[in-house]
């Protein structure tokens, strides 16, 4: 069947039947996970995949866009590990957290499977969710001082969780007694798995609906709508070359500031992303992996192109370039538990480039680190161990609309910051602060979004405290005239005081010891500023200073104003 015998109308419902399973498979997982960050802040995602490539071929909508990319390297490396070992069967269930081959980092453990119909495989479907412990020195794996991976958690290859539908039960012995938390673990698997069943239900309804020829028609039909939009808005941009670096502040063990550089090549209805220039592979965890890198430059496409599908077609006439040997390319058995920070400021560079190509399409940086904080300890009752870990917000970057969003989550995904009633449910701690941090955006004609201050007091008797942040000592950049936001600051409580505590890596720190009744305190970065800071308007800098965003000190300083009385 042709892609002409595919009416519109059709075309249209039968896309919409396709997202709807992804997005029921996201929420079959967020409703039953154990964990938090899944369950709560959403680090999970689901999707649909070519048979022979794995390219994607459906994203949902509720899952992260981080793993659009990286999830079709997973795919891609449980087809060739299928066709080596020969045994592929109708119900298997592959699982692994590789980094390295289709992976993020040790925390993110996803499942494949291939969706048979008569006895030959149609495609493939996956889940990928971060799981809350994985083993490694620092309980959440976010271990800042870690010089390889096996210091970050426990590696599990491509290996099968099921072989032809029948469970194998030592393969999830194996990976709980790898885990501070096996409950929590046995939870996300399960869930995973259950996401995955109603996956095949749901997507074995529709292909005996409408037909496997008309379905496969139809994804091919949706591939090739999604390469030729992009490409028809690459070609509405002006041909040149446009470049961007900025800098992470260190890799967590040598203190020293590790340079990232970008350049976009636009001629005709191509792209090219060039990261010739960026620093070498690093001691330390921020280094990525090249299936990671891509799916960073995805996710930044698609906030600079946003009516773009989410399917591999998006990604047709775009050519990323990778240098070998660099933080961007990490092999095995390189540490790459912070990707997170790294591939938040490739966005920002991005947003820094395309400033000067398409100032309607970019805006300020946003804050540009998750703060990753592991408060971790043993109940004092039970001697059960516990683990709080939880990623925050900052503020976004101004646009060409409007002033950037106040304390959101970081443009890598979709997801929510955990709710504080659920953190102080689930472990022994209290939030004493949790507020917008004034002055924290940048200025700009307008202004940064801003970040926020949280302070949190320990209620057990003892616990450690592990940091994993970034924009410590290279604040968020603002575009076009726009100034830079406030940067990161962390804070902890000694025996000299309250507060008395400053991490020496600036954003990264391991084992800060706490006792009853001591806080941390964390203040993160606002979100950089667009346009001259002189075109703000003088009722929009008073407004601020009304609302309480900025002080009258930086009103005078940042804009000139001389607040009313």
């Amino acid at each position: 069947m042709s892609d002409a015998a595919l009416d519109p109308v059709t075309l249209a419902v039968l896309n919409g039947r396709l997202e709807q399973i992804v997005d029921e498979m996201d929420a079959t997982l967020f409703r039953s996970a154990f964990n938090p960050i899944i369950a709560e802040a959403h680090d999970a995602s689901h999707g649909i995949y070519h048979r022979e490539t794995g390219e994607t071929l459906v994203q949902g909508k509720s899952g992260l866009p981080i793993f659009v990319g990286a999830m079709a390297f997973a795919v891609k490396t449980v087809i060739k590990k299928a066709a080596i070992d020969g045994d592929l069967a109708d119900g298997d269930v592959y699982i692994f957290n590789d980094p390295w081959d289709g992976g993020t980092h040790l925390s993110d453990f996803r499942l494949v499977r291939p969706v048979f119909r008569d006895g030959a495989v149609f495609c493939w479907i996956a889940s990928v969710g971060h799981w809350h412990d994985v083993g490694g020195a620092v309980p959440g794996n976010y271990n800042p001082a870690a010089t390889e991976a096996w210091q970050e958690g426990f590696v599990c290859p491509p290996v099968k969780l099921y072989r032809a539908g029948e469970y194998q039960p030592d393969i999830t012995a194996m990976l709980s007694a790898n885990s501070r938390l096996p409950v929590s673990l046995y939870g996300d698997m399960n869930a995973q798995i259950n996401a995955l069943d109603l996956g095949m239900e749901r997507l074995n309804g529709l292909l005996d609906d409408y037909g496997d020829e008309v379905i496969e028609t139809a994804l091919a039909a949706l591939r090739d709508r999604a390469e030729r939009l992009m490409r028809a808005e690459i070609a509405l941009l002006p041909d040149g070359v446009y470049s961007a670096e900025d800098w992470l502040d260190n890799d967590g063990v040598v203190d020293e500031p590790l340079k990232l550089v970008l350049t976009i090549t636009i001629s005709g209805d191509e792209m090219t992303l060039d990261f010739a220039g960026s620093a070498p592979g690093c001691l330390g965890p921020v280094n990525i992996s090249r299936a990671t890198t891509f799916a960073a430059c995805y996710v930044t496409m698609k906030h600079v192109f946003d009516e773009i599908p989410a399917n591999a077609g998006a990604m047709a006439p775009i050519h990323v370039l990778i240098p070998n040997g660099s933080i961007l390319a990490a092999e095995a058995p390189k540490p790459v538990g912070g990707y997170t920070e790294t591939i938040l400021r490739l966005i920002d560079l991005v947003f820094q480039a395309m400033a000067d190509v398409a100032p309607e399409r970019s805006n300020g940086c946003a804050y540009g680190t998750i703060n990753a904080l592991s408060i971790a300890g043993r109940r004092s009752d039970t001697g059960a161990p516990w683990v709080m870990f939880s990623f925050f917000g900052g503020g976004h970057g101004g646009s060409a609309e409007s002033d950037g969003l106040q304390h959101g989550n970081a443009p890598i995904s979709t997801a929510t910051i955990p709710p504080l009633e659920i953190l102080e449910a689930a472990y022994p701690v209290a939030f004493r602060q949790w507020a917008l941090r004034a002055d924290s955006g940048g200025p700009g004609k307008h202004r940064g979004g801003l970040g926020a201050i949280y302070e949190i007091e320990l209620l057990e008797k003892s616990a450690n405290v592990f940091l994993f942040g970034e924009r410590g000592r290279t604040n968020p950049p603002g575009i076009l005239g726009g100034g830079p936001a406030a940067g990161n600051r962390f804070r902890f409580d000694t025996d000299e005081g309250r507060n008395a505590g400053i991490p020496p890596m600036a954003s990264k720190i391991v084992g800060v010891k706490l006792e009853r009744g001591m806080r941390v305190r964390l203040e993160a970065p606002g979100g950089g500023g667009y346009g001259p800071v002189n075109e703000r308007d003088p009722a929009a800098v008073q407004a601020d200073l009304d609302a309480g965003y900025i002080s009258a000190d930086a009103a005078r300083s940042a804009y000139g104003v001389e607040p009313s009385s």
